[in-house]
């Protein structure tokens, strides 16, 4: 087998530009989860664990989450946060170099807290405590895109390699229709978020530009049945 010389990057870049390359669409009603906007991830200056990402990614994010509301379209927050002694992040927690950016992330401490630049409404929006990577492993995510007739559900936050895969395909298994807006999305290299967006394009979801995404939601009609 030939072996490719290509950077991820250049991998993504091509599927990308491909006309022949086929998409899921949008549905008839979406949701927007925004996976562990929380400050571990989103605050390089101060933790170490956070994310590199392009640096209007919580604007575009909240920008979404706006025009979501403005249709009657559900906007839902996830954040991870454990108890103090650990327990409830199990065995994931024991893997050594996994133990001093979990288990040690509690729901006092700072790091569990969503970016205060996050424009979450406290009225409005779900806010969600989950313990794994997927947002919808033993959350009530799911029966929540139910009652709400979601089809389509739009993912964004951080790790692209990480949280963020885990959920896009947990959502697809599920049979929605998933949407990731590339500028809404990180990871702490390269290489790893552009080898996800990817694996994701090719398989799991529609990776879009923010753009066409308010693109859609800017002429989104909400079904009236």
């Amino acid at each position: 087998m030939e072996t490719s010389t290509k950077t991820a990057r250049q991998l993504y870049e091509e599927l990308k530009a491909d006309p022949r390359r086929r998409r899921f669409g949008f549905g008839r009603k979406p949701a927007l989860v925004n996976v562990d906007l929380q400050n571990a991830y989103t605050r390089p200056a101060e933790f170490p664990t956070a994310y590199q990402t392009d640096p209007r990614q919580i604007e575009y994010v909240n920008g979404l989450a706006r025009r979501m509301r403005t249709h009657g379209c559900p906007v839902i927050w996830t954040f991870v946060a454990y108890l103090d002694s650990g327990e409830d992040c199990g065995v994931w927690g024991t893997r050594a170099d996994l133990s001093r950016s979990l288990r040690s992330i509690t729901a006092e401490d700072r790091r569990s807290r969503l970016d205060d630049r996050c424009d979450i409404d406290r009225e409005r929006d779900i806010v969600m405590n989950k313990r794994m990577a997927s947002a919808f492993f033993e959350t009530n995510l799911g029966s929540l895109l139910t009652y709400h007739r979601v089809d389509t559900v739009i993912v964004t936050g951080g790790s692209t390699s990480g949280c963020v895969r885990a959920t896009v395909v947990d959502s697809l298994s599920r049979g929605f229709r998933t949407i990731v807006p590339e500028e809404c999305v990180a990871d702490k290299h390269e290489s790893p978020h552009f080898a996800n967006l990817y694996d994701m394009m090719a398989k799991y979801a529609d990776v879009l530009t923010v753009a066409e995404v308010v693109d859609f939601l800017e002429r989104y009609e909400p079904s009236v049945s």
